[in-house]
């Protein structure tokens, strides 16, 4: 099958970050792109999971660390309160 040209706009620097990445890996931009194309055409997808980065365990323990009130300060009224416990530190 001949190859044809196609034009896409990207950020200049992550096309510059990414082709490192690729040449690092032996590959070259074009490739790296005809890559997922015939990946995305095959699973008729996105080859890779799109959405909200789960959080790590850290931020997990801290939630559930906040929802069970461990490590919380007390609640201020206002702002004036805040001020005076955090002053009242020095």
């Amino acid at each position: 099958m001949a190859a044809v040209s196609t034009n896409i706009k990207i950020d200049r620097a992550l096309k510059r970050e990414s082709q490192a990445l690729f040449e690092s890996f032996g590959l070259s931009l074009s490739t790296a792109v005809n890559m997922f194309l015939r990946q995305a055409v095959r699973e008729q997808a996105i080859p890779f999971r799109i959405g909200t980065p789960a959080p790590n365990i850290e931020t997990l323990k801290a939630i559930e660390d906040a929802r069970n009130g461990i490590g919380l300060s007390r609640g201020f009224t206002s702002v004036t309160e805040l001020m005076e416990d955090l002053d009242a530190d020095d």
